[in-house]
């Protein structure tokens, strides 16, 4: 497998740096549950890059530390050199569940982050459904949507401020198979039209290589950095990338780092 560069010094052409990361919960007991160790990674602008790891590795709290929503217990975390002390209008988070208002309309349910910051941002909302496809459903409520409608609005809801980082925490993984992959049909083709930097979590490793320009493999908790590929097929990639015999030597090969030559992992 070909690494990807992983630096533990500072690089200014890198969009977010992570230095030296741990972190830790405190519990009843007093021994700590040890999240996160020695985490060192850069990720340069619009690039996309995968993150899989076996549950409770801390890809989550990963996640939650570069949104502001938990704080490291040491080391630093920075994007475009200033450290993150809590939620930012620059970076959108996109959760497993759409999680939206059911008694707001699907424009309605864009336009909370704007309207929270006091923006007027109904012009980039509608732009942004027609983007993937809900233009003509900006006045219906969620419950008159599919799965894969409602994780659109929420994809839309994130980028409505413009940020230029969306982390996506697992955000498809309650789809259907055929849902899947249409959405991650239109993700690349997002991330391709809007130039967004985006880390996305997930337990699919066929699906981390299809999103990646570079796919970051966690070891179990303590989760540290196993490895960082980079993925050598050309974008946009369409499903028919996936025929690629690279496609499938990337897959297998990240899931041996993932687990273990002798595993019976099937995907």
């Amino acid at each position: 497998m070909q690494g990807g560069t992983l630096s533990t010094t500072g690089n200014k052409s890198a969009l977010i740096s992570i230095q030296k990361l741990e972190k830790r919960y405190p519990t009843r007991d007093g021994e700590p549950v040890h999240a996160l160790t020695d985490v060192n990674l850069e990720v340069p602008e619009n690039e996309l890059l995968s993150v899989v790891g076996p549950s409770g590795c801390g890809k989550s709290t990963l996640l939650r530390i570069l949104a502001g929503l938990d704080t490291p217990s040491s080391g630093s975390v920075t994007v475009n050199g200033k450290a993150i002390t809590g939620p930012s209008r620059d970076v959108g988070v996109v959760f497993q569940q759409a999680t939206l208002l059911p008694w707001q309309t699907v424009l309605d349910n864009v336009l909370l982050p704007a309207r929270a910051q006091g923006q007027d941002r109904k012009q980039r909302a509608r732009e942004l459904l027609d983007l993937v496809g809900l233009k003509d459903f900006a006045n219906k409520y969620p419950f008159e949507l599919s799965g894969g409608m409602q994780q659109r609005v929420a994809i839309c809801r994130a980028m409505v401020c413009d940020p230029s980082i969306l982390l996506m925490d697992e955000p498809f993984g309650a789809l259907d198979a055929m849902t899947r992959e249409q959405m991650n049909s239109e993700l690349i083709r997002i991330q391709a039209e809007q130039k967004k930097t985006i880390i996305f979590i997930t337990h699919s490793i066929p699906e981390a290589v299809f999103l990646g320009d570079r796919v970051l493999v966690m070891t179990p908790r303590p989760g540290r950095i196993a490895e960082i590929a980079s993925i050598d097929l050309p974008k946009p990639r369409t499903l028919a990338s996936m025929g690629d015999a690279r496609f499938a030597k990337y897959c297998t090969e990240i899931r041996t780092v993932f687990s273990g030559p002798s595993a019976d992992v099937h995907f």
